[in-house]
């Protein structure tokens, strides 16, 4: 058991997103990932194969916490609960107070969006395609108004193509920038 794929799961449950993603990549690596889907069915071996992987990674006063539990499904249930009722309030936060127009450029605010919303997922929460583009709409540099009704009326339908759009712009942006 000393040789770990990733980090443990430590008792403040600070690393516990890249723990679960982790966790959830061995798992389906090894076939095992259907022992911590609910409603799946997985024979014996598979779930203490699954269980033992589980255990593995995390420290040893966790293990000990939660030795009589046996059904990987209910491990992963169990460690979800205790931590994403933390993390999901923080993201929350984080999601509420993400403003565009505080990043120098669009790189540096998908990175930080997007970290954010992995969290959201991986705390149950849903994050549509609309909710990205309004995110990122309505927290635009206000002085930008015009920009942001351009782009709104191109119409797009997903923050991929938002993006990219973005980037575009902004390296265009740049160019214009060096040949004045």
């Amino acid at each position: 058991m000393s040789n770990l794929d990733y980090p443990a799961l430590n008792l403040s449950g600070d690393n516990y997103l890249k723990w679960a993603m982790n966790t959830a990549i061995v798992l389906k690596i090894r076939g095992l990932d259907r022992c911590i889907i609910k409603g799946e069915y997985a024979t014996e071996n598979e779930k203490y194969g699954a269980v033992t992987i589980i255990r593995q990674h995390l420290t040893e006063d966790l293990r000990d916490q939660y030795l009589n539990i046996e059904n990987p499904l209910d491990l992963w249930t169990e460690l979800k609960s205790r931590y994403t009722i933390v993390l999901l309030p923080k993201a929350r936060h984080e999601w509420i107070n993400l403003r565009f127009r505080d990043f120098k450029s669009v790189d540096e605010y998908n990175s930080a969006l997007i970290k954010i919303v992995s969290k959201l997922k991986l705390c149950g929460e849903e994050v549509t395609e609309e909710d990205l583009l309004e995110k990122t709409f309505l927290t635009a540099d206000p002085r930008d108004l015009l920009l942001q009704y351009t782009y709104r009326k191109k119409g797009f339908t997903t923050y991929t193509n938002l993006i990219s759009y973005l980037l575009q712009a902004e390296k265009n942006n740049e160019i214009l920038k060096q040949n004045q």
